[in-house]
């Protein structure tokens, strides 16, 4: 892969002057993914943040061939915009190389598009969709999602005298489209660019589908300062609450392995959306995240090579 030094001297395909809110972490996945492929890319964006300040008429932020969509379809666009091309390709209409990426949110992935993306893994379709998962539905009010963690605040889960924010834990979605046994699977943090930008290009050369999904700290739905995105995507790496590891040709392994395991209490307490956690009646909640962080760390490193 090349160095951080060539990456910067590379064309920008987002540019500045879009609306992301300050210190969201989602541009910044999405220059270093963009960053990683020589090839003309061509990009779907589901309703969601992303798309939505990105692409405020008439302007838009993208340099490169881009696709609005329903919240819940991303993955069907590109699989149809995908087997267009091939068809193409075929007739001998099209000689340029082209890749397919499409970029949802973790409502518009772990909820409302799943049957989407399970359908466009299931007939093999070659291209690589990116789920910058946020933890809720940022875009439409901080309302929960099933990427949520267990505790948090959102507007639709909210801790007061009825209950003490979610009371589920979130889904294993990574998990679930390794279990489609798609070519290439794998989770990602942007506070590891290098360990990030390495599993996009083996993504965009799998033969057939691929998924990366990436944690993306929010600081008006987590609750922190805006110049603590990163820390907070690190911190999530460094607790095991977001292990990065890849599932290559059902081969599982993990890419990053923190010399010392921190406490999820170190990622929690920085968060205004865990403060009520901290009080006595909910410390048990804590334990019970504590415990579940543990208990997939441990059935992680059991599969993997």
């Amino acid at each position: 892969m090349p160095s951080l030094k060539e990456l910067s001297k590379k064309e920008e395909l987002l540019c500045g002057g879009h609306r992301m809110c300050p210190g969201c972490a989602a541009p910044v996945i999405v220059r270093q993914i963009l960053l990683s492929t020589d090839t003309h890319v061509v990009v779907g964006a589901a309703t969601g943040c992303l798309e939505v300040s990105t692409s405020i008429f008439p302007y838009t932020s993208w340099r490169c061939s881009w696709i609005h969509n329903a919240f819940e379809n991303v993955a069907s666009t590109i699989s149809g915009v995908e087997t267009a091309y091939r068809a193409l390709k075929k007739r001998g209409k099209l000689d340029a190389e082209y890749r397919f990426i499409a970029f949802g949110g973790d409502g518009g992935t772990y909820d409302i598009g799943l049957q989407a993306l399970s359908g466009a893994l299931e007939r093999g379709h070659r291209m690589l969709y990116i789920c910058y998962d946020n933890e809720a539905y940022m875009n439409t009010g901080i309302q929960r999602s099933s990427s949520t963690p267990l505790g948090a605040h959102t507007t639709t889960s909210p801790a007061g005298k009825v209950i003490p924010g979610k009371r589920e834990f979130p889904k294993d979605l990574t998990g679930i489209v390794a279990a489609h046994n798609v070519p290439y699977v794998a989770q990602a943090s942007p506070s590891r660019w290098r360990d990030l930008t390495d599993k996009v290009a083996k993504a965009l050369e799998a033969d057939g589908p691929s998924f990366i999904n990436i944690i993306s700290p929010c600081p008006p739905g987590w609750i922190y300062p805006q110049e603590l995105s990163i820390q907070m995507a690190r911190l999530a790496v460094e607790t095991c609450f977001w292990p990065l590891y890849e599932v290559e040709n059902g081969v599982w392994k993990i890419t990053y392995k923190p010399k010392e395991k921190k406490p999820l209490d170190e990622w929690t307490k920085q968060q205004g959306r865990f403060r009520h956690l901290y009080e006595p009646k909910n410390r048990h909640i804590l334990k019970k995240a504590q415990a579940e962080v543990d208990r997939r760390w441990e059935e992680l490193q059991r599969r993997a090579t």
